[in-house]
């Protein structure tokens, strides 16, 4: 760069999302000069349209359950009914709230917060695309998250949605075709359903949920059934063709479905482009994120990536604790390197998955022994309500040492019930450990301190 910056700071933060916040107040609350750009609104991916109105999403779709099971516990409360503005409208005011509380807490710890796109000229400069002003730098951190990925050109693409835009939708679809497999595809479908829309999941792979244990997958793709999705895989969609206001979505298999909305959950992609990244020969992993090291710095010395757009483990604590990290090792002199194994996490689908530790598939080949012990139950709830639903729990456990390296959870509240165990999991407890812990009578999550008998045992023939 050539002559006088506008402005220089001693950090630049390229992307306000939770990553990028919690980075940019922890390194001002160590006495750093901070400066944050957003081109878009404050809080990123989880607060402004992921995590956070999602789940209120998931909270609504739920309420129609309660009302049919009301009637078995003697509640009579006619009929109700649903208004997709009503939803709508309250969750856009709520995160409207949030992004104000994000920027308060900003301009709390004095951190400068632009609205502009940033672009990098130097290792060392960025520029403002809104203002076109220079801002001179000595470390920049990327936090610019990832996108929604549409996959291969097919006739018809512009007519398909993200769960971008979900949210903003003028009214509930009353049929919807939702491709993808993963997360985002899954808990969508279930909350449709339970608002009232009739729901086809279309994926590619022989089962929802990739990189989940399997008999998770197969209990979740039993229980989506139940409630009346349908779940077709092994197929994609080919081209999607809009005739008045419905949309025929065609299928690899040469059938055909017509339906009032086209979704498309099949992944996101690291924001990596037109950052400026390729000028510094920041390097890019294979996976398509930015290639950091166990402190998060990229192959620049001064320029540093947390979140998402290192496709690491991309949930949105992992990137706060990602940029809190990163924070203590700049500037408050703490090196402190971010573990990544045993990450408990949830699925907020009906019913909810949580699970932490190896899947059952992957404890086998890394644990020389391995007893697996499972359960699978009707909830206490459903025994008077009458709704066909079974939880299930299995913990896996290495033979040898007795640690419990996996503990996976379908039913209501798995998400709160895996946060706790993932703490017991995370300290190395071991089943002794789980079976010496006095129960809690009557709930769902007693099951994991009352199995004492495995269902399966491995590798103990071959020790022998």
């Amino acid at each position: 760069m050539t002559g006088k910056p506008d402005q220089e700071v001693d950090l630049f933060v390229m992307g306000a999302g939770s990553g990028g916040v919690r980075a940019a107040r922890v390194a001002a609350s160590h006495g750093a000069r901070v400066m944050i750009a957003e081109e878009y609104r404050v809080g990123g991916t989880c607060v402004i349209r992921g995590c956070v109105p999602k789940k209120l999403m998931v909270y609504a779709s739920r309420f129609s359950d309660e009302f049919e099971d009301a009637a078995g516990f003697g509640w009579s409360v006619g009929e109700p009914t649903f208004h997709w503005p009503t939803l709508v409208g309250n969750l856009a005011r709520e995160v409207t709230r949030l992004e104000g509380a994000y920027s308060n807490t900003l301009e709390r710890f004095k951190v400068a917060l632009v609205k502009s796109r940033a672009v990098l000229e130097d290792a060392h400069t960025v520029r403002l695309l809104a203002s076109g002003e220079c801002v001179r730098t000595e470390t920049v951190l990327i936090a610019t998250g990832a996108w929604p990925h549409f996959g291969p050109k097919i006739p018809g693409l512009q007519h398909v949605i993200s769960s971008n835009e979900v949210f903003h939708l003028p009214e509930l679809p009353r049929r919807i075709v939702i491709q993808g497999g993963g997360y985002i595809a899954v808990e969508f479908a279930c909350v449709f359903a339970g608002l009232g829309s009739e729901v086809t999941l279309i994926y590619r792979g022989e089962n929802i949920l990739r990189g989940f244990d399997d008999e998770v997958r197969e209990h979740l793709r039993n229980e989506m059934h139940r409630r009346g999705i349908t779940v077709i895989c092994g197929h994609t969609v080919a081209a999607v063709e809009k005739v008045d206001d419905q949309y025929i979505t065609h299928l690899s298999d040469g059938s055909a479905l017509t339906v009032d909305k086209v979704m498309f959950a099949i992944g996101r992609r690291p924001n990596v482009m037109g950052l400026g990244l390729d000028n510094l020969h920041v390097k890019i992993h294979e996976h398509g994120g930015i290639d950091v090291d166990e402190y998060s710095r990229t192959s620049v010395p001064n320029i540093y990536a947390v979140g998402d757009v290192t496709n690491r483990v991309n949930l949105t604590p992992v990137a706060i604790r990602e940029g809190h990290a990163f924070a203590d090792t700049v500037y408050g002199g703490k090196p402190t390197r971010v573990d990544h194994a045993d990450v408990p996490t949830a699925v907020f689908t009906e019913p909810e998955i949580g699970v932490i530790g190896l899947t059952e598939a992957q404890a086998r080949t890394r644990c020389r022994r391995l007893d697996v012990y499972k359960t699978s139950f009707r909830p206490m709830k459903a025994t008077l309500s009458g709704r066909e639903t079974r939880s299930f729990m299995k913990l896996l456990v290495d033979g040898n040492t007795g640690r419990v390296v996996g503990c996976h959870l379908v039913g209501p509240d798995a998400g709160e019930l895996i946060q706790l165990v993932g703490v017991a999991v995370k300290m190395g407890a071991t089943k002794a450990d789980f079976d010496a812990t006095m129960a809690v009578h009557p709930t769902a999550a007693e099951e994991l301190v009352t199995m004492r008998e495995p269902t399966a045992r491995y590798g103990y023939e071959a020790a022998e």
